[in-house]
């Protein structure tokens, strides 16, 4: 997998030249990595977000990912910013979705 850790200028932009082209080339692809399961900290990239820079893990599923640019899309803020819980970072959650289980990993 080719990863060039590219930060793009926003969440729009990361997932039309990042993702999508992505899930094109590889369609039974769930996740950015490409595996099914199993934890990473691998990064697949960065962008832009409330002033801050977002790293997206490459665990993260495309389908949360596509969620969130579809509300982008509809004009609405995707994004909630919550604290980790040991408050030493942050990480963006979808709202509306479940905390746990999200499998949408970004952290700033």
């Amino acid at each position: 997998m080719s990863n060039t850790k590219q930060t793009f200028k926003d969440f729009k932009e990361f997932y039309l030249e990042g993702v999508a082209p992505l899930k094109k080339e590889n369609p039974a692809f769930i996740r950015l990595d490409g595996k099914m399961k199993g934890n990473t900290r691998i990064v697949f990239g960065y962008f832009l977000y409330a002033d801050k820079k977002w790293k997206v893990n490459a665990d993260t599923h495309i389908d949360r990912i596509l969620l969130a640019y579809n509300e982008l899309e509809k004009g609405n803020d995707p994004f909630v910013i919550k604290a980790l819980r040991d408050h030493k970072g942050e990480y963006l959650a979808i709202k509306g979705q479940p905390v746990r289980d999200s499998k949408f990993y970004v952290f700033a």
